[in-house]
Formats: structure tokens, sequence, C-alpha cells
């Protein structure tokens, strides 16, 4: 009897059109890499020893060093068919003691501390601190309109919130993060003497949001912060009643000497065209606060995974495909400008790169910008295999920071969409911890990622 069921299907198969029969192998393969993710994973005790082991990773420091040799063994570990470090350069701030802010001199309440952060690559105020009058704007347009009349000897404080109609929040987050980037050289051009900007959150609370800021090389350096989004609240509310309202604030940050750091890559080889290369990456650095689990921990660990499945699935590839932890990406860009740029002199074809820098909640799709048409509408094509798996958010634009570099007329630049609503509530916070990460949909993710890469793989781009 089993015999004859054997042969039934085996003619049902058959009798399929080429197509279709093709398209139920994928969606078996498929099936099975998540199998395999939800009940054998890896990635979540990753994560645990990374963040709990290692901890916080800003370039430059031990942590990031230990996490560039603990990332090396574990692919050495997958018995991969190359794990290489590849040099890279990269900056070494450090925030120094605990950082201070208060409210003085209102008329209406006593001094009242706050809570902020230094912004990353911010330079240290005074000793004794900085205290001067603040003016507030929603942006450096506004800024800009007062003039250095208006501005010159005060803190400028930016308190642009969130856009909260977007549905996925990091269009709200591009939407505010120029005041954070560009605000205190633009503050420092008009004679501001310091910045505090509005922490890039989605919610209201006491946590501020560090993250970094580009200094231009046309301004003055001066120091910033940023405050939490109910210290922004209170602030503002307050210069309403109290127009020559002060702030103070003390902070000692400094920097160092660049420091030799690396990325860490480890590759299966392609069996066929192992000159076209497949990329899936994540940052190793993180903020010096926290733990760095959401940003980037989760990408880390979901790349690494993609290949232990694929392995552990016996799957051999086509093309070659790289897992590779970039460094550097919170202050400074420098380990994804360097693969690239190693990349371009080595004359190697990649033809997609899929970051996860987004968190490790529920995945929900990619964000693709791809060099023509053809090309997208390859990937839109198996929207219907990766759908039953909560993929119906594949779209146009996206990529990553890391990746952004490799931008050319042959790469497809890829970013893994996971759900979006919590992400700004704990980025670049001490609440971005280990215990914020759900295990069943950090293993959904690297499944997710390694769905698509298979189907890259097997035909091609």
């Amino acid at each position: 009897m089993l015999t004859k069921l054997k042969h039934v299907a085996l003619a049902a198969a058959l009798a399929l059109p080429l197509g279709a029969l093709a398209q139920n192998q994928d969606s078996l393969f498929i099936r099975k890499l998540y199998n395999i993710a939800l009940t054998q994973g890896n990635s979540y005790e990753q994560l645990r020893y990374l963040t709990q082991n290692i901890g916080a990773r800003l370039s430059g420091s031990p942590q990031a060093a230990a996490a560039v040799e603990w990332s090396r063994q574990e692919m050495e570990k997958m018995g991969l068919d190359r794990v290489y470090l590849q040099e890279v350069m990269v900056p070494h701030w450090v925030r120094g003691d605990k950082e201070y802010a208060a409210i003085v001199n209102s008329r209406i309440t006593p001094a009242r501390e706050v809570n902020v952060l230094a912004l990353g690559g911010s330079v240290a105020t005074p000793a004794n601190g900085l205290t001067a009058e603040v003016v507030e704007v929603q942006g450096i347009d506004e800024l800009k309109k007062l003039g250095k009349k208006k501005v010159q000897g005060k803190i400028v404080f930016f308190n642009r919130p969130f856009d909260q109609t977007h549905i996925v929040t990091g269009r709200a987050y591009g939407g505010a993060v120029d005041q954070r980037s560009s605000g205190p050289s633009e503050a420092g051009k008009l004679g501001a003497v310091g910045v505090v900007v509005r922490s890039m959150a989605s919610n209201t609370d006491d946590f501020p949001h560090t993250g970094g800021l580009r200094y231009a090389d046309d301004a003055p350096r001066i120091p910033a912060v940023a405050i939490s989004t109910k210290g922004a609240d209170l602030l503002s509310s307050l210069l309403k009643e109290d127009e020559k309202l002060r702030f103070h604030m003390r902070l000692n940050p400094q920097w160092l000497p660049d420091v030799l750091s690396y990325n860490v890559i480890g590759e299966i080889k392609g069996s066929e065209k192992p000159d076209e290369i497949i990329v899936v990456g994540g940052h190793l650095d993180s903020w010096d606060i926290g733990e760095g689990a959401h940003d980037d921990g989760t990408g880390v660990v979901q790349s690494m995974e993609v290949l232990r499945l694929l392995k552990q699935m016996g799957y051999k590839p086509k093309r070659t495909i790289r897992a590779v932890m970039f460094m550097n990406e919170e202050n400074g860009l420098r380990g994804g400008t360097k693969y690239a740029e190693v990349a371009k002199q080595r004359g190697e074809k990649h033809i997609a790169a899929i970051e996860s820098d987004a968190g490790g909640f529920t995945p929900r799709g990619f964000g693709i910008t791809a060099p023509n048409e053809p090309t997208f509408q390859k990937l839109f094509a198996w929207k219907p295999l990766l759908a039953p798996y909560g993929l119906h958010d594949i779209e146009r634009g996206g990529g990553g920071a890391d990746i952004g570099p490799l931008k050319d007329d042959r790469v497809a630049l890829i970013g893994f969409r996971p759900d979006s609503q919590r992400y700004f509530d704990i980025h670049h916070t001490a609440n971005d911890t280990f215990d914020k990460v759900n295990k069943r949909e950090l293993e959904l993710g690297g499944a997710s990622m390694a769905a698509l890469v298979y189907l890259i793989d097997k035909y091609g781009l």
C-alpha cells in the first residue's frame, strides 16, 4: 500500500507544470527552514552570550574587540568554507562620567534635574558645566529663520517630535533625525553654546536616546545632549511660562586615537557561480549603554543563522553566500565602507545584499532597492512563497547603512523589515537589553532571511 501511494504521489508531481513543480519544491524547502529554525535554532542563545557576557560594544572598546573574536569563533564552529577578519580602523569616543543636566533659574519651578545622554561624538562642556538661556525650535529650518541675533550665546532646544501618523515608525525617525545629526553644527554656526535634542522616540517616557551627530568642518563644535521625551515636554512647557529659563548641562566625553578593529566574514562557496556573491549582515558594534540587543545583536545572530540553517539543511548553494558582521555602523560606518572598498578592489560581483538592522521583532517583509525593473519583478514574484510566514510587505525602497556603499548597477540592496512599532521605544537607550527580545520572533527573522537567500541563490537576479 505504501509503495502504491508513493507511485501515486510521484505521478501527480510529474503531472504538474514545471513552474508549479518547482514552486512546490521551494515551498517544502522553505517550510523545512522554518521548522529547523523554530525547533533547533541557535540565534537566541548566541544573542544571550553576546549581550549578557560581552554587553555594549561601542567601536574601539574592549567589548567591541571581544565581539569580533566571539563572532569569528561562532562562525568557525559552523564549518563554513572560510571565516576571516577584514581590518578596519575605527573611531574611539568615550562617554566619560555620568552626564548631568537640570532646568534652572525658572520662576515657575525650582531647579529640576532631567535625564539626558550625550550625543555620540559630542565634545565636553567646561569642567563646571554650561549654563545658558534656552531657545526652542521645531527643526533646522526654524533655527535658521531665527538668525544669529536670537541664537548667539544660547542653548538651542530642538523639539520636533515623531510624526505619529506614520505606520512604519522608521519614517517618523527619518523625519526627525536631522535635528540630532546636523542640529549641533547648524546651531554652532549661529553662535549657540550648546544643544539639547528631543530623543528620537515614538513614546513618552523618561529614557533618553543617544545617537550620532556629525560636526561640520565649517562650524564650531558645541556640546550636545539628547533629553528624554518626558523631559522635553517639561522643558517646553516651562519655556512657555518663562522665556528667560536657563538650562545647565555637564558632560565630559573625549575622543581617543583610532583603533584597529575588524569586520568578521564567513562564507559558503558557490558550487556553480562562486564569483556571484549574496551577502547577509548586521553590525557588531552598539552604543555604550544597554546591551545592544535589538540594535544590532539580533541582526548579527540572524545573519549567522542564515548560513547555519542552510548548512544544516545540507544545501549546496550555486552562488557564494556570505555573512558579514560589520564594525562601526553607529558612529562612522567605516566597516561598511571598508567592505565595499575591498570588494571593488577585488572586482567582486555582488548580486544581492540583505541587512538586518531594524530590530528582532516579528518579520513583516523586505524593502528593496533594485538596479532595474526586471529585478524588482523577480523578487515580487516570490511573494506567494513568503506570505505564509507573515512576509507580506515586500516593497520598493530599502536597504541598510552598512550595505549602502555596495550600491551599483548590478546589486539589489534589501532591508529586512520586522514589525516597527516597538523599535523606537528602546532604540539607542539603556533599555535595549536581551530581555526585550522574543525568542520566537528572533528565530522567525533568521528563517525569513534564509528563505529569501535560498530563492536568490537558486534563481539568481
